[in-house]
């Protein structure tokens, strides 16, 4: 599901790489690596970097499919990195995360642990440097689930409670990350729209992207026809904010947060 509806997500990666700069000494943690294309491609420039993401799915997938001596993935919940000793032993020159930390950060309650693990994860001196989504990010998707589910009778404050991310403002992340122990060497916000992916059979278009990043608004009503009903209202809702007459794709809004950080 996540290949045919976000493939293009591990691609967009050029400025976020440039930061991180691997080089062959380095010893690199990358959290949320997904399915593994970028924490590959990050290992043939590094000593040795280990992947980690709470679904066993994706760590099966880049298990099968990236290998190289130096690079290593397993399953392990990133909100709570200090109960994964390889992953806090302060011993990796870099922390890098890539399109995770919306997810990773959602629970307010574990949310200033994570950064103060990665911090506890670096060397003095190390580097941590993540691209997530930032204020604003998908707001028009955001905006037509919560319309929807109120209007399929679901009170607000229960479709607030489904939203599954958490999309910080720049000067929310320099507080957090300086509060964490770290200098802020940069933290910046980009709008970037992209075009989803071509529907096929098998998913993708933005359907496919609403069915697989949207589930949890979608999980807020019961699974059957009503569960379909919102999908569909969403999907209508949309069509005229963000479907372009230039192609006919559907370009979704998305705002990235770039940061790079330092262990003092």
């Amino acid at each position: 599901a996540y290949s045919s509806a976000a493939s293009f997500v591990p691609k967009l990666i050029t400025t976020v790489l440039s930061y991180l700069a691997a080089s062959p000494g380095d010893r690199i943690l990358d959290i949320g690596c997904g399915d593994g294309p970028l924490t590959a491609t990050i290992a043939a420039s590094a000593a040795a970097v280990l992947g980690l993401d709470a679904s066993p799915s994706f760590i099966r997938t880049a298990q099968s499919t990236h290998s190289a001596p130096n690079l290593t993935f397993a399953v392990h919940d990133c909100t709570r990195l200090a109960a994964c000793p390889d992953a806090v032993d302060g011993s990796w020159d870099k922390v890098f995360s890539n399109a995770a930390l919306h997810w990773i950060l959602r629970d307010a309650a574990t949310r200033r642990d994570v950064l103060r693990d990665v911090r506890r994860a670096l060397k003095p001196g190390g580097r941590f440097v993540f691209e997530m989504g930032g204020a604003g990010n998908v707001a028009e998707i955001h905006a037509a689930f919560l319309a929807v589910l109120v209007a399929h009778g679901i009170p607000i404050t229960k479709a607030r409670a489904a939203n599954p991310w958490f999309f910080p403002s720049d000067a929310w992340m320099r507080g957090a990350l300086g509060d964490a122990g770290f200098d802020v060497e940069r933290v910046e916000i980009e709008y970037r729209p992209t075009p989803c992916t071509p529907a096929t059979e098998s998913g993708g278009g933005l359907e496919g992207w609403l069915r697989l990043m949207g589930a949890q608004f979608l999980e807020a009503v019961e699974e059957g026809e009503a569960r379909e009903s919102v999908l569909r209202d969403v999907l209508a809702v949309l069509e005229s904010v963000i479907t372009r007459e230039e192609d006919g794709n559907a370009w979704i809004g998305y705002v990235r947060l770039r940061g790079v950080a330092v262990k003092r």
